[in-house]
């Protein structure tokens, strides 16, 4: 699983039948520091199961994992963003929901 920032979302007039309907995202991929999260300026794009919004923590899985989510099993998906994170416990501590530049 990864963890990561909404940044934006895609619109696509043109695409595959199975992908009408699913709301695409762009996220940026974070690492855990003890202050919170670093940015890592690596972007991937992700389809959304659970309306998250641009600024949203979100958890996401690839690969087997994102095709095998509910309503996906004939989706061409390789990112799913699944969670919207509301808090994190790491390093021993709570730690803030805050990306650090």
């Amino acid at each position: 699983m990864i963890v990561g920032v909404v940044k934006g979302h895609i619109v696509s007039s043109a695409k595959i039948e199975n992908l009408e309907g699913k709301k695409l995202l762009v996220v940026e991929i974070l690492s855990a520091i003890p202050g919170g999260f670093e940015r890592t300026d690596q972007h991937m794009v992700c389809i959304d199961a659970v309306q998250a919004g641009e600024g949203s923590l979100v958890v996401v899985v690839q690969g087997s994992s994102a095709r095998i989510a509910p309503g996906m099993g004939d989706v061409p998906v390789d990112a799913l963003v699944v969670g919207i994170i509301d808090s994190v416990q790491a390093f021993g501590r709570e730690s803030a929901l805050e990306v650090v530049s």
